[in-house]
């Protein structure tokens, strides 16, 4: 231990934070999970990941990969191992001005990559939150505003620039190295640390963005209504539903559907979110014309003490009225978790199921059960969750691994289905094969 300590302060141009020091608490957590790492490595550069990356091999100490800090199960930390946080590596720079092409640090969040792409009048489809990083949604998927329309964030992705387990650096793209650009969109950090992802940005304008609300009386036809119509949408609209939320009232809470239309022109906004409106008795309707990077939100910190228990399933489109039927049922009861669901298809749905290692294409929508509290409101949750899937588990197709908050191998199996599982663990074996990087949903490599 002590040689490769001293071989790594010598190579290692970034900060080393060991328990003690200054700085330590706060780089040792995630914004959902607490670590006790015995060094937290902030590299500066890519030699510097090198470096870090062949200490963890050498010492055999557990690795964790910080990016954001977003994730529910806290793999951006751990306890005695090392974790290698890539908050300086957030560089955002368009590097062709004629294809729109934007390298992006692995340690960016989407909050700098708006700021940055807006003087230029350029976006990326990302996800909802400014503070998440672009590594965690990226390498899983990304569903945000503009999924409809240009697709998941990793279907942006032209090239990426890896750190392997071996401490190698290597370019991967459909062209260098194809079979790792397959694993990286959509196996999470299986494979290695990506240091620098490049992606295709789009022109973009203002858009029209805002919530409009329904009776919790309603809550059925809305949802039935909802889920009918995005079958047809235009694919320039994308929306997200909120009901039973418990801060709001629970099964009484309001039904909250939040829309977003990727275009300033108000009559074509209009004839694309008027039939939203029409779906029952308006309550509150506050859609305005927004920049696109305000319609991000900012990153909650919960409160200490709060936990999250959460599952999701992704519904193809002949399922999806018996799952909205169900989650109305659910929603309408004391025990009921605040539900949410999110449109998908359009562009997603338009890339075959094998292109990359996000394999859930058919799928028209996502919803996101979770229970939040403290501890014991998490502990008595479990039955109700049980109950909740016993009704919608036979219509799932699979999970979205952004918004688990456990990592079992039930989890895992519904994030990949079997032929791309074997794919991954194939690609884990060449490139990976004592499998370093396990803080993760872990295909193993044997």
């Amino acid at each position: 231990m002590s040689s490769a300590l001293d071989t790594l302060r010598r190579e290692f141009g970034g900060g080393i934070i060991e328990p003690g020091a200054t700085g330590y608490d706060a780089a040792s957590r995630t914004v959902l999970a607490v670590g006790t790492p015995a060094y937290v490595l902030q590299p500066a550069s890519v030699s510097d990941v090198q470096s870090g990356v062949r200490f963890v091999r050498d010492v055999g100490l557990a690795l964790s990969v910080r990016g954001g800090g977003h994730g529910f199960p806290g793999f951006g930390t751990n306890a005695d191992g090392v974790v290698i946080d890539l908050r300086r590596l957030a560089d955002v720079k368009v590097i062709d001005e004629e294809r729109h092409v934007v390298r992006i640090g692995g340690g960016a969040t989407w909050g700098q990559v708006a700021d940055a792409l807006a003087p230029h009048g350029l976006a990326i489809s990302s996800g909802d939150t400014k503070s998440v990083g672009v590594g965690g949604l990226t390498l899983s998927g990304g569903i945000g505003w503009k999924v409809r329309k240009y697709g998941l964030a990793l279907d942006n992705l032209v090239a990426a620039e890896v750190v392997t387990a071996a401490g190698d650096v290597l370019r991967a793209s459909t062209e260098e190295n194809a079979e790792l650009f397959w694993a990286i969109r959509g196996g999470g950090g299986n494979v290695g640390i990506v240091t620098a992802f490049e992606f295709l940005a789009h022109r973009t304008t203002d858009v029209f963005f805002g919530t409009i609300s329904f009776p919790a009386a309603e809550t059925a036809a809305v949802l039935t209504g909802w889920g009918e119509y995005f079958r047809t949408a235009p694919e320039e609209l994308t929306s997200n539903v909120v009901f039973a939320n418990p801060f709001l009232g629970g099964p009484d809470a309001p039904v909250q559907v939040l829309v977003a239309f990727d275009g300033d022109d108000p009559q074509r906004a209009a004839e694309a979110i008027d039939p939203i409106r029409r779906l029952g008795t308006v309550l509150e309707d506050v859609v305005t014309l927004k920049p696109y990077g305000e319609i991000l939100e900012e990153g909650m910190v919960p409160p200490p003490g709060i936990r999250f228990l959460g599952r999701n399933g992704l519904v193809d489109e002949e399922s999806a009225p018996k799952v909205l039927q169900a989650l109305a049922e659910v929603g309408a009861s004391k025990r009921s978790p605040v539900i949410g669901l999110r449109s998908v298809g359009g562009a997603v749905s338009r890339i075959p199921d094998d292109a990359t290692a996000y394999a859930h294409r058919s799928a028209q929508l996502m919803f996101v059960a979770t229970f939040i509290g403290p501890q014991p409101v998490i502990d008595a949750a479990g039955p109700a969750m049980e109950a909740l899937w016993d009704k919608v588990g036979p219509h799932v197709r699979g999970a979205y691994a952004n918004f688990l908050t456990t990592a079992t191998e039930e989890d895992v199996a519904a994030i990949y289905p079997a032929a791309t599982r074997r794919r991954l663990a194939a690609v884990k074996r060449r490139y990976d094969p004592d499998n370093l990087f396990a803080g993760n949903y872990n295909v193993r490599p044997r």
